[in-house]
């Protein structure tokens, strides 16, 4: 069985630019290398035309406990690659840096773990007692439709089982080992409408304005605090992300308004709840509107436990640092696999994700394959 190099291994897949939903051949990247070292791999592929997303499914040995590891090849647009360093796409070593779109977020993690199990299945070649396992999506960046959700389903039609999940995350916001995310809070974005009538602004008698209407709307659900935060989860927040009436004429009453909001939420709420909160205090306003909402994903808490003292105790062998137990950030596909069996997320330091001239220390790569060698000894209880 070849070692494979994890700094050679993200290089190569930060050479497939896969933007979501495009894969690019980051997922024949690998899948090369995952069936070299005995896994079996299934190919996902999920939705049509434009919104194809290709995802893969990989496991080595056959019984339980199955432990696995949760990421994605898919990465943002580069932006103005003129503005980089080097080619965003390009994988180039700079002043011991990885660099490159998906260093951070998250090829460079996906490596990470592919070569931790490659040493750990070198070092016991009759596999762990139980299976390793990888769940690769193409589509966290985008709308996570056709991507983890559904290799989540098709994973309960075909009875695969999984024990124990890490997620890849980028989740360390200024040092490896600063923190360890063991849950998120939900997410729910709103769109709110006010139709009134279009007129010229001498003549307000003739038209509906909607904007005002549209203020006192908007002053009912910004007014109120929506909690006061929990032990594990920051206060709930609700910002107005953008009011629009499409008018470009200073003398015209426009005849209709928009605004769109975003909840993120922590675990004191639901979906269902804050839409009901919604309503109760927009309809206060006795204004008439339309209101649609879109909830991307449930606040959820993998409790303190077994899973996050591995994990912790992983970080701190290797870096020195115990881990901050966090749910703060954004969403992920954690969210999905929740459902399915304890997660938690540790991934790199996230200080450039999304930025021009992401990069990684390329010693941090080999920590986190460290890192990620002894969650898998501690998980099997090898020692």
């Amino acid at each position: 069985m070849t070692a494979v190099d994890p700094v050679a291994l993200a290089q190569a897949l930060i050479r497939c630019p896969s933007v979501t939903p495009v894969d690019a051949g980051a997922l024949d990247v690998l899948e090369t290398a995952l069936k070299e070292l005995g896994f079996t791999c299934h190919r996902l592929p999920f939705g049509d035309g434009s919104e194809r997303v290709d995802n893969l499914y990989a496991r080595r040995g056959e019984n339980v406990p199955n432990f696995c590891f949760a990421g994605h090849t898919d990465v943002v647009p580069a932006g103005d690659a003129s503005s980089w360093s080097s080619d965003p796409f390009a994988g180039d070593i700079e002043n011991d840096f990885l660099l490159g779109r998906g260093a951070v977020d998250m090829k460079g993690a996906v490596a990470a773990f592919v070569a931790a199990a490659g040493e750990f299945l070198e070092d016991h070649p009759s596999g762990p007692a139980g299976s390793i396992s990888l769940l690769i999506t193409g589509d966290e960046e985008g709308f996570a439709i056709n991507g983890t959700r559904k290799v989540i389903d098709w994973l309960a039609e075909n009875g695969e089982e999984i024990s124990a999940c890490v997620v890849g995350e980028p989740t360390n916001p200024e040092y490896l080992g600063e923190m360890v995310k063991v849950g998120r809070r939900g997410s729910m974005s709103g769109i709110i409408t006010v139709t009134g009538t279009q007129g010229h602004v001498a003549y307000p008698h003739l038209a509906d304005n909607p904007v005002p209407k549209m203020i006192r709307l908007l002053a009912t659900i910004a007014e109120e605090t929506l909690d006061d935060g929990t032990e594990h989860f920051q206060p709930s927040n609700l910002e107005i992300t953008s009011i629009d009436v499409g008018n470009l004429a200073d003398n015209v009453i426009p005849s209709e308004a928009t605004a769109r909001f975003n909840i993120r939420f922590n675990d004191q709420h639901t979906g269902k709840s804050l839409e009901e909160w919604l309503v109760a205090r927009l309809t206060s306003a006795d204004v008439p509107h339309r209101l649609e909402t879109r909830v991307s994903g449930e606040a959820f808490l993998t409790p303190p436990g077994p899973l996050s003292e591995l994990v912790s105790n992983a970080v701190e062998e290797i870096t020195g640092h115990r881990p901050q137990l966090s749910t703060s950030g954004g969403t992920s596909d954690a969210r999905f696999i929740k459902d399915v069996c304890p997660v938690v997320e540790f991934g790199l330091v996230g200080q450039t994700m999304h930025k021009v001239d992401e990069r990684t220390p390329i010693s941090q790569i080999h920590q986190l394959k460290n890192i990620y060698r002894a969650i898998l000894d501690g998980f099997f209880d090898i020692s």
